[in-house]
């Protein structure tokens, strides 16, 4: 079974709004298509957002596609862990991690280096995609 993929929320808002390469449109088109995975954190931050209606109505839309990975007792001690070690985590960054490194995701975020110091962790630029 091949490589599966966590979408972090500023991949998920930035290809909804278009703002990604042409060539990572398709290589996120392309893992969509095949498994579009998010954490439950990821909808919430990108749900939580106060934005303009119209923009929040597709991005809800675009999310009740995907399969959220809930909150559980493996990921919750997952992400103490990094917390503990990590002390500048943010606690939604630590679940994220958490829940990629439980289901051995790569994450997809531009914000590479908020994980950068988490070992093991694989992760993807979608601007180099």
């Amino acid at each position: 079974m091949g490589q599966k993929f966590l979408l972090d929320s500023n991949t998920v808002t930035d290809y909804v709004s278009q703002l990604l390469p042409p060539t990572a449109i398709l290589a996120i088109d392309s893992i969509i298509n095949e498994a579009f995975i998010i954490s439950i954190v990821v909808k919430i931050e990108v749900l939580g957002y106060n934005g303009e209606s119209a923009k929040m109505k597709q991005l809800e839309r675009f999310l009740q596609l995907a399969d959220i990975i809930p909150l559980n007792d493996e990921i919750a001690d997952k992400a103490i862990a990094l917390r503990k070690k990590h002390k500048k985590l943010a606690l939604g960054d630590a679940i994220i991690a958490a829940t990629a490194s439980v289901y051995n995701f790569t994450i997809i975020t531009r914000n590479i280096r908020d994980f950068n110091n988490i070992t093991k962790l694989k992760l993807v630029n979608p601007y180099e995609l």
